[in-house]
């Protein structure tokens, strides 16, 4: 196959791009976006080659690969950003060497910084108390789903499970006696996690009015209907909450939130985990950041020699 001219806009080039869409779609089931998002970059890599003296694909080796990715650092680009654009480079020029458009692939060691994770989202312990708090403020009324909604916090909140753990949890899964849940996780582990006396009177009080929704169902919790409620439910109930506290967050920021306040609060990193139901206690480690963040900001904002 014939070298093609990456100069601008040749025919060459624009059936060069053409065709690496087209594996993108057909043979990588990309989404419109990224597709989009790597043509743009491989265009805009090609462009920058064929300034500097660039003419056939041949042309661009790895020194140019990197000279184009530090331009772009240069130029203040995120690091995520130079993340997908390293990637963009080098699936680019493997799809290229493996149809013989290139004999070799200069984007093999082209390596580009990792993109951290962000740091989970977590409610302040006052915060996490004030929701709570006002919940149960506003289930001495009575209204069994207002009552539902308090309990269904204070779990989420005491135990650290997964919304969908949650959601799938019978009344026989609980055992007020030990407070205990038994919860079925990813892979369809099973585990048995504690929570604490304000999350066992909130469910206590939930199993009293229960029945005015549920009837002889075997939801732990339900919607108004009387079925199991669903994980949309249970974000509307944690966005309503949350809100009225000053902190609207996913109902996943209550399971980072009991996370980091039992790491605080000086629990062992082998027992978060196993709460959590985490496989890795990698998973469970990045907890272990959220609390020397917050530390140094407690630090940065009252130490006088801060």
């Amino acid at each position: 196959m014939p070298e093609a001219e990456i100069t601008q806009e040749t025919p060459a080039r624009v059936r060069l791009l053409a065709d690496f869409e087209q594996h993108l779609v057909a043979q990588r089931g990309l989404s419109a976006h990224t597709v989009r998002a790597y043509r743009g970059d491989v265009e805009a890599l090609l462009s920058y080659a064929a300034r500097h003296g660039a003419r056939t694909l041949a042309d661009v080796d790895l020194a140019v690969l990197r000279a184009w990715l530090a331009s772009m650092a240069a130029g203040q680009r995120s690091r995520a950003t130079l993340a997908r654009r390293g990637a963009s480079a080098r699936t680019f020029f493997a799809w290229a060497a493996h149809t013989g458009r290139v004999q070799r692939d200069p984007a093999i060691r082209l390596a580009t910084a990792r993109v951290a994770a962000p740091l989970p989202t977590v409610l302040t312990q006052d915060t996490a108390r004030r929701m709570l708090d006002e919940r149960a403020q506003d289930a001495r009324t009575g209204e069994p789903l207002v009552v539902r909604d308090w309990a269904l916090l204070e779990l989420l909140y005491a135990t650290g499970v997964r919304v969908g753990e949650l959601c799938g949890a019978d009344v026989s899964d609980l055992d007020l006696a030990t407070c205990t849940l038994r919860v079925v996780g990813k892979g369809d582990k099973e585990r048995v996690v504690p929570f604490g006396r304000p999350a066992a009177d909130a469910v206590d009080a939930w199993l009293r009015v229960r029945g005015e929704l549920a009837g002889a169902g075997a939801a732990l919790f339900v919607g108004a209907r009387g079925g199991r409620i669903d994980q949309r439910q249970v974000r509307d109930v944690v966005h309503r909450a949350t809100t009225a506290a000053g902190a609207d967050v996913a109902p996943h920021a209550l399971r980072h939130s009991a996370a980091t306040h039992l790491l605080e609060g000086g629990s062992d990193l082998r027992s978060v985990q196993e709460i959590l139901g985490h496989s890795s206690l990698t998973t469970t480690q990045r907890y272990t950041h959220v609390s020397a963040e917050r530390l140094r900001s407690a630090y940065a904002q009252a130490h006088p020699r801060a």
